[in-house]
């Protein structure tokens, strides 16, 4: 709950707040599967609304739309109300927008690879400088030509235009190697197949469509259907990257607010870092450090918090440590790390303790005044005031019907982009290629089939030209024969 003091956690020797002036200093929600993060995920949320800042969270397992609906009396509920003494307690749904990315449980999010950009592409595919340099020319050319990178298949036809006309790009640019090309390809087919095809179109999203105030003036709750891209960690990546460089480039500097303009929670956020080149985690690392003067607080759910960078980590301010079983090395080693994390309740053994916890109990510790981290305190969490787990069947149908965003997202425009125009340019090289082509055999055939001046006689010259000479023997041998007789007579 939010009250005065700020958004009510829990109590352990006493009430523990989270201050809104330093929930832009980002946070950490730890522990093992059944511990309770996503109860504490819930509070936290439903605090950050009441104070009318929006949010933004990742649904996993879908146990997260009961947010939307009151929730139920039980008895274990009444007893922490009582023992963590809340006076003003109610059950209430809160307001709820739907996402995912395929468009089968919410509203489809989607952005435009102009929007993506060649840096973070290049990152997200983990490209060397040749590829990057390749992808950059890419760009280039289609911002010189007016043509508009909307999807991926607009993105292949320009890198398949800059391999088959490579010498003209040479000169300008340096050599681009059919190898190159081909293995941007390649990675981006293997992202393709990860449904981002899916991801990138229009209409894109407006991120501003994110921060709105829903009844009562409490902020929008935007949760994201990930029970299907969780299982496509490569673009679950590739959407949280952008989304938080999106807002970093967008939202304007506002230094420290009363309270943040909007707060994001990343559940598994393992998934963002497993195997991902270094380039993509400092590109992370830099986002979370500077996106904190844009009045934005992340938080990320994991299950350990060796999951997170230890760069990422040491900027996660409030932390929420549910327990975690030691029963291996490995298992042991992070007890150990999460304990050293906080700072040290001389009344408390944090270590033993993270073994110890029960569900719904955690270690807490909160930035006070002057951002100076409170010491580790056993907390028991506060319930939500929304249903736990997840709404009735036909619920969420009935949430996306009387959304604000109800029609504007759902249907997938198609435009005229660089995939069209490449293609039409393509299509007239080749009917230009082929009559030329044409052409040539025309007058080839034209000139072997011409007549040629012979010397051969026909039938009826050669008998014309025997009877002549015939003729002319005759003749020949008569006056001959009559110039003799007249010579021999004498």
């Amino acid at each position: 709950m939010a009250v005065s003091n700020g958004i009510l956690l829990g109590k352990g020797d006493h009430q523990v707040f989270l201050d809104p002036r330093f929930a832009n200093r980002h946070g950490l929600i730890a522990g093992a599967t059944g511990t309770g993060k996503t109860v504490s995920l819930q509070v936290l949320t439903e605090g950050f609304s009441k104070l009318g800042v929006p949010v933004f969270l990742s649904d996993i397992k879908g146990d997260l739309t009961g947010i939307t609906q009151p929730g139920k009396p039980h008895k274990k509920v009444d007893e922490r109300i009582e023992k963590i003494g809340i006076t003003d307690y109610e059950a209430e749904g809160f307001p709820v927008v739907f996402w995912d990315l395929f468009g089968k449980q919410g509203h489809p999010v989607r952005t435009t690879i102009t929007d993506m950009g060649p840096l973070l592409l290049s990152r997200l595919l983990d490209l060397n400088d040749t590829q990057e340099g390749i992808i950059n020319i890419a760009f280039r050319f289609a911002d010189e030509e007016g043509l508009l990178l909307l999807d991926l298949k607009d993105l292949r036809s320009v890198l398949n235009y800059v391999g088959t006309n490579r010498a003209q790009f040479q000169t300008l640019y340096g050599n681009i190697s059919t190898a190159s090309v081909g293995a941007i390809l390649r990675r981006l087919l293997v992202l393709e197949q990860q449904g981002a095809d899916s991801f990138f179109g229009e209409p894109a999203l407006d991120i501003w469509d994110f921060m709105r105030t829903g009844a009562k003036g409490y902020g929008q709750i935007n949760i994201l259907a990930a029970d299907e891209l969780m299982m496509k960690p490569q673009l679950y990546a590739t959407f949280l990257l952008w989304l938080l460089s999106e807002l970093f480039e967008t939202l304007p500097e506002v230094g420290d607010l009363d309270k943040p303009r909007l707060v994001f929670f990343f559940d598994e956020a393992h998934l963002l870092f497993d195997d991902a080149p270094d380039a993509l985690v400092n590109k992370v690392e830099q986002v979370v450090k500077l996106i904190r003067s844009k009045g934005v607080g992340i938080y990320f759910v994991t299950q350990n918090p060796l999951d997170i960078p230890d760069g990422v980590l040491s900027q996660l301010g409030n932390r929420i440590q549910h327990a975690l079983r030691a029963f291996t090395p490995k298992d042991q080693k992070a007890v150990r790390a999460a304990a050293q994390t906080f700072r040290a309740n001389p009344n408390l053994d944090t270590e033993e303790a993270i073994g110890q916890l029960g569900v719904g109990e955690a270690l807490v510790s909160v930035l006070q005044e002057d951002g100076v981290p409170s010491i580790v305190e056993k907390t028991l969490i506060c319930p939500p005031h929304s249903l736990i787990g997840p709404a009735p069947e036909g619920t969420q149908q009935q949430v996306m019907r009387s959304s604000p965003f109800n029609g504007r997202y759902d249907v997938l425009v198609d435009r005229e982009s660089a995939y069209e125009i490449l293609t039409v340019r393509a299509e007239k090289a080749e009917k230009i290629k082929a009559s030329e082509e044409h052409l040539q055999a025309q007058v080839k055939l034209a000139n072997s089939t011409k007549k040629r001046v012979s010397n051969r006689q026909s039938v009826g010259e050669a008998f014309a030209k025997t009877m002549a000479r015939s003729v002319a023997s005759r003749i020949g041998t008569q006056i001959v024969r009559g110039l003799l007789g007249s010579l021999f007579r004498k």
